[in-house]
C-alpha cells in the first residue's frame, strides 16, 4: 500500500500524519521533541505507522460478517492493551538501564541498598501498570516520559525512606536513563507489542471460532506492506529533518492547508504552538493570503504555559481545567516568561486563588494572539484554532469570548486533531507531489481527511 507522510517537528512535540493515495488519514503519531529532533521524527513516524495498522485492522474487521459486530469493542480493547504493552516494554527497558547505572561504581551511587531500591521500585511500577490502562481510565499523559516520571517519583519517595537511600539518588539514576529509552522505542517492536496485546485481549473472549477469525485478520494486517512514497516536513525544527529542501514546507502553509482540509470554509487560522503563535488568512483553496507571526518571544505560547505549570508544580494538562474553575479573572500585567514567575508568586502570596490567576493568565495569552489576528486581517468567517494549545479548555473559552467581543459571532472550529494540523498539511503536500494533477474540492478533501 502506498502511503504519504507529513512530519511537523515542533519545539515541544513532533507530529506525523499518514495518508493513503485517496487522501484518507490512515494514522497519526505524536512524541516529545525535547530530547533529540532527529529521533523524534522517527518515533512520531513510527507511531503513525502503528496507528495506520490499527486503521487497516478495523477495516478488515468491518468486512467480516462474524467480526463486524465486535469491531468497535475489540478495537477499543486492543488499542488499550497495546498501549499497556508498549508502556510495559519501555518500563522494562528503563528498569534495566537504571539498574546498570545503579551498579556502576563510577556513578558514585553504587550501593546494594540503591540497587535493591531500584529493583523494588520497578516491581511496583509494573504491578500498577494494568490499572493505569484499565477500562474507563485514561493515563494523565500520552507520553511515556511524562507518565513514567510521575509514577517513578511517587514510588521513589516511599521506597527511598524504607530502603534508607536518598530520594535524590534515585531521581539522578532515572534522569541518566530516561533519554535512552525515550529515543529507542518505535515501530521496530510493533509486531511484538501487537501480538502481546492480542493475547491479552483474547483472554476476554471464550469463543474459539472468533479467536481464529481475529488471528486470520491479524495475519492479513501484518502482511500489508506500507510503502512510503513521499514525505514532507514542516515545523519549528524543519531544517533538521532528513528531507530534501524541496520537501520542506513552512508551518504557515501547512497549517493553512490542513485547516482547509478539515474545515473547507475556513478563512482565518490561529496556531498557538510551543514556541510561536501564527495568525493566518487563507482563501477558498487553502492558499495563504496574509499572516502575522510572533517568533521572538515565548510569551503567549505553549512554552509559556509550561513554565507556569512548573512554577505551580502541576502538570501542563492540569492548567486549563483548573482555570475553568475560576470565579473571576485576575488581571495579569505581564506575559513575559522572565517576569511571569515573580508576578505569579506575588499574587499567590497576596491570597489570590490560583484558579483565578490562571484564568487571567489564559486571557492575557489570548489577548496577545488577538493582536496578531488583528494585524493579519482580523477574524473572518470561519475561524479555525490549531496547535497544542487548542486542547486547553481555558484558552478556548478566552478565545471565544474575545472573538465575540471584537468581531461578533464567528464559527470557531476546533478538532480533536488540531495538534496534527501542520502534519496533515505536510502530508497533503506529499500527496500532491506524487499526484500533481489530482484535484479535490474543498468539501471532498474535508470528507477524505475525516474518513
Amino acid at each position: 500500500m502506498k502511503i504519504f507522510v507529513g512530519i511537523d517537528l515542533g519545539s515541544t512535540t513532533t507530529k506525523s500524519v499518514v495518508l493513503d493515495r485517496g487522501g484518507h488519514i490512515l494514522g497519526r503519531g505524536i512524541t516529545n521533541s525535547r530530547s533529540n529532533y532527529d529521533i523524534a521524527c522517527d518515533v512520531a513516524r513510527g507511531e503513525a505507522l502503528m496507528d495506520a495498522r490499527f486503521h487497516i485492522f478495523g477495516e478488515l474487521l468491518a468486512k467480516s460478517p462474524k467480526l463486524s459486530e465486535h469491531k468497535d469493542e475489540f478495537l477499543t480493547l486492543l488499542r488499550r492493551n497495546f498501549r499497556l504493552e508498549q508502556y510495559l516494554l519501555q518500563l522494562r527497558q528503563l528498569g534495566e538501564i537504571c539498574r546498570v547505572h545503579a551498579e556502576k561504581p563510577s556513578s558514585g551511587l553504587a550501593d546494594t541498598r540503591v540497587v535493591d531500591a531500584i529493583t523494588r521500585l520497578f516491581l511496583a511500577l509494573e504491578r500498577e501498570a494494568a490499572g493505569l490502562y484499565a477500562a474507563g481510565k485514561r493515563p494523565k499523559s500520552d507520553f511515556f516520559r511524562d507518565l513514567a516520571s510521575s509514577r517513578f517519583s511517587v514510588h521513589a519517595r516511599t521506597i527511598s525512606r524504607s530502603a534508607k537511600v536518598e530520594f535524590e539518588d534515585l531521581i539522578a539514576i532515572y534522569d541518566k536513563s530516561i533519554l535512552t529509552v525515550e529515543n529507542t522505542i518505535g515501530s521496530t517492536w510493533f509486531q511484538e507489542m501487537l501480538l502481546a496485546a492480542v493475547q491479552r485481549s483474547m483472554a476476554e473472549y471464550h469463543d474459539t471460532d472468533l479467536q481464529r477469525e481475529f488471528d486470520a485478520a491479524l495475519a492479513q494486517v501484518l502482511a500489508v506492506q506500507l510503502v512510503e512514497v513521499v514525505s514532507v516536513g514542516t515545523g519549528y525544527g524543519r531544517a533538521r529533518l532528513p528531507f530534501p529542501k524541496e520537501r520542506i514546507r513552512s508551518e504557515i502553509l501547512c497549517h493553512g492547508l490542513g485547516a482547509h482540509a478539515l474545515f473547507p470554509n475556513t478563512r482565518t487560522v490561529l496556531d498557538i504552538g510551543g514556541q510561536d503563535t501564527k495568525a493566518i488568512q487563507i482563501d477558498e483553496h487553502g492558499l495563504v493570503t496574509g499572516f502575522q507571526m510572533n517568533d521572538r518571544c515565548a510569551a503567549g505560547c505553549g512554552r509559556y504555559l509550561g513554565y507556569i505549570a512548573e512554577e505551580m508544580n502541576i502538570g501542563l494538562q492540569e492548567l486549563g481545567p483548573l482555570a475553568m474553575e475560576a470565579t473571576r479573572e485576575v488581571r495579569i500585567n505581564s506575559t513575559c516568561t522572565v517576569f511571569a514567575g515573580a508576578e505569579l508568586r506575588d499574587r499567590l502570596a497576596n491570597g489570590q486563588r490560583r484558579e483565578d490567576i490562571l484564568a487571567g493568565l489564559h486571557r492575557a495569552i489570548v489577548l496577545r494572539a488577538m493582536s496578531l489576528l488583528s494585524r493579519s486581517g482580523g477574524v473572518q468567517e470561519e475561524f479555525t484554532f490549531t496547535g497544542g494549545v487548542a486542547k486547553n479548555p481555558a484558552a478556548v473559552r478566552a478565545l471565544r469570548a474575545l472573538v465575540v467581543e471584537n468581531y461578533g459571532e464567528r464559527t470557531l472550529n476546533i478538532s480533536s486533531d488540531s495538534i496534527y494540523m501542520g502534519a496533515l498539511g505536510a502530508a497533503i503536500f506529499a500527496l500532491r507531489e506524487e499526484q500533481p494533477g489530482a484535484e479535490y474540492s474543498a468539501e471532498q478533501m474535508g470528507e477524505l481527511a475525516w474518513s
